[in-house]
């Protein structure tokens, strides 16, 4: 596995939510989580319910105001958090309590999305939301009636009072402008040229 440095636009661009850098945060880190738990001797589905709340508690520092403010302790901080969230594994598993409700769903994991997962997703939505909200009002609609509710491409050319070839240029123009709204908006527009 190769070492890599941490900065403060990491840190800013982790913060937004930029799918790049949290795909990046969690792929990294769950290779160092599980070999780090793997010599614990602990089952998978152990491993990855603690690699979950690890990610899950991590980011929701450093979206918090004042959160995380040296990016090369970002190793370290997942690391202590890791141990946190193992010592209450632990912790949690030599009780002699009867389980209660959460103890016991969390003996089932769900088989849904996991945080990190969620979080991504959620951020993403709401990017598209603004960006739609940025387009031309027609624009909007298009994509709107068309891509996200899939209403008939007839229907909308009846209401637009245009034909279908022409629903298919502005159909076009609209996702080259969504496109370029999204990307300057996630600051990837720089990537692409």
């Amino acid at each position: 596995m190769e070492f890599f440095a941490f900065d403060t636009s990491y840190l800013e661009r982790l913060r937004a939510g930029d799918f790049r850098t949290q795909e990046h945060f969690a792929s990294y880190f769950e290779t160092l989580i599980k070999m780090k738990l793997r010599g614990r001797g602990l089952v998978p589905q152990a491993i990855e319910d603690i690699r979950q709340e690890t990610f899950f508690r991590v980011l929701k520092v450093l979206r918090a105001e004042g959160g995380l403010r040296e990016p090369e302790k970002l190793g370290a901080f997942v690391n202590s958090t890791c141990n946190n969230v193992l010592n209450e594994f632990r912790r949690r598993g030599t009780r002699d309590n009867p389980l209660d409700e959460d103890e016991a769903a969390a003996e089932f994991p769900d088989s849904g999305p996991d945080a990190l997962q969620q979080l991504i997703v959620r951020d993403v939505r709401e990017r598209v939301h603004r960006v739609l909200e940025e387009l031309s009002e027609r624009d909007r609609r298009l994509i709107r009636e068309v891509l996200l509710e899939e209403r008939g491409k007839d229907e909308v050319c009846r209401e637009l009072g245009v034909d279908r070839e022409y629903l298919r240029v502005l159909l076009h123009r609209a996702r080259n402008s969504f496109k370029g709204q999204y990307l300057q908006q996630t600051g990837q527009a720089a990537l692409r040229r």
